[in-house]
């Protein structure tokens, strides 16, 4: 593929944020409550064990209710160890909130407040950073997140550790992998996961020629070796945002097909495919391979909901759990939460 191929993601400006918040502030005093009902309200409300249901609804529901500081943009959400949740999403600098129950969001500032100067080479001297993922594992937070310029593929991921998640303790562990506009993928959109076997592995990109996965070294974080593996593509389209969770005996990728971006006029959707082995081959529910541009839809716009995408999953006590963003008709970008269920035949849905 050549490095000419269409953009990869806009990522909202520090002003955009505050209207954004603007925004939120006005849905949460009724613009929202189409989608955010009562009902809604208690699928985001204090974990509680429950079964996990294996009949999909009849349509896409709309997202829990969360109220608070919820104009976000590529969302991250880790469980704290000691109670409540770590959120870490775009934003100059990368921003954080925190929450007591996953309903209720605070700003609780930036990871780099200082300013993160080893990025500048990437993003031409903007502070905004895009795209981060977070984890708990061995005692600290690890954050991975990109630095790029959109369009280009002049792109680079890297890795900061904390043990606390606060603003302002994130220790700067260097670049993880860069592309440059020579290479045919784009390293933005990190995930980590640690397979069954404990081995880490990093997935990543965004358009070119598709997902990407490399192996890692527990210990620093870091690539272990050399090789860049092919996970899914479209052939050159609109596929970013992986995100990998193993379920039973399957590992689950998750991307994010089509437009980002676009405010209301976003076509991004949340789509997965499976397989029982890390590294691929995943496949859809009919077959078709991810490298082939197979993908089963799991959420889509729908109503005033346009353009979920961006997803991040992880595991509550009461249920998987999917983030993501999405836009609402006034262009503003908003936190969306659901729970997972899985049908008979092991594919998830949104409930």
């Amino acid at each position: 593929m050549t490095t000419s191929v269409s953009p990869v993601r806009k990522a909202p400006t520090l002003r955009r944020l505050a209207v954004l918040s603007l925004s939120v502030a006005v849905l949460a005093a009724g613009g929202a409550s189409a989608t955010q009902s009562s009902s809604a309200a208690s699928r985001t409300a204090a974990p509680r064990a429950a079964a996990t249901p294996t009949t999909p609804p009849g349509s896409y529901p709309g997202p829990g209710r969360v109220t608070g500081d919820v104009g976000v943009h590529d969302p991250t959400i880790v469980v704290r160890p000691g109670g409540g949740y770590l959120l870490a999403h775009t934003g100059d600098n990368i921003a954080l909130k925190t929450s007591s129950d996953r309903t209720a969001f605070r700003n609780a500032g930036a990871v780099f407040p200082g300013g993160a100067p080893w990025t500048t080479t990437y993003t031409g001297g903007s502070r905004n950073l895009w795209a981060p993922d977070l984890s708990y594992r061995d005692g600290r937070y690890w954050l991975y997140y990109s630095a790029s310029t959109f369009g280009s593929n002049r792109s680079a991921i890297f890795l900061a550790t904390s043990t606390t998640g606060a603003s302002g303790s994130w220790t700067n562990q260097g670049l993880v992998i860069e592309s440059r506009t020579s290479d045919n993928f784009n390293a933005i959109d990190p995930n980590l996961v640690v397979d069954a076997s404990g081995r880490w592995w990093l997935s990543f990109g965004s358009f070119w020629s598709g997902i990407k996965m490399v192996a890692l070294n527990p210990a620093t974080g870091k690539r272990s070796d050399t090789t860049v593996r092919s996970i899914a593509g479209r052939n050159g389209g609109a596929i970013e945002a992986p995100v990998i969770v193993r379920h039973g005996n399957y590992y689950y990728l998750w991307v994010s097909f089509d437009r980002c971006c676009q405010g209301a006029a976003s076509t991004y959707r949340v789509m997965v495919g499976r397989s029982t082995s890390i590294t691929g081959p995943y496949v859809d529910r009919n077959g078709v391979a991810m490298t082939s541009g197979g993908g089963t839809q799991v959420l889509a716009g729908h109503g005033s909901i346009h353009g979920p995408g961006h997803q991040a999953v992880f595991t509550d006590t009461d249920a998987e759990v999917l983030a993501y963003h999405y836009y609402a008709n006034n262009g503003a970008s908003l936190l969306g939460i659901n729970l997972l269920g899985y049908d008979t035949a092991g594919w998830p849905f949104v409930y």
